[in-house]
């Protein structure tokens, strides 16, 4: 469940701590399929969604670094959620501070994310950890 329709940004460097940043886009359209389910008569795309973009963007740095292998989202500290994306929106914006990459046997990415939409902050992770296999 590709949630992301482009990449605006993408460094190695730079970002709040200075290890690199992603920030990507998704437009919302009121047809999409989450919202025709996900309440009944009150549509709403779910959380877990966004959390999952979120992840699935911290394990595309690892890609675009030169990784290779099957990825697997390791969990996070800490979840807030502050807001919902509806459809009445016009876009999600997400961004990702790159905080430490761990290459051992096991390579692991650990991030802080947040999720925008219209341009207000809805969703912040702390210590979202992607690994490598």
């Amino acid at each position: 469940m590709l949630l992301i329709d482009r990449i605006t940004e993408i460094t190695a460097d730079g970002g709040k701590y200075g290890k690199g940043y992603i920030v990507a886009e998704y437009d919302i359209n009121p047809d999409l399929w989450f919202f025709k389910v996900h309440f009944k008569d009150d549509p709403v795309m779910p959380g877990s969604l966004g959390f999952d973009a979120l992840l699935q963007l911290t394990g595309f740095f690892l890609v675009w670094s030169g990784i290779k292998g099957k990825g697997r989202a390791l969990g996070c500290d800490k979840l807030q959620f502050r807001g919902q994306v509806l459809p009445t929106h016009k876009k999600v914006k997400y961004v990702i501070d790159i905080k430490r990459v761990i290459q051992m046997k096991l390579v692991m990415i650990i991030a802080d994310g947040s999720l925008f939409v219209d341009d207000e902050a809805i969703y912040n992770v702390e210590n979202m950890r992607v690994g490598v296999f």
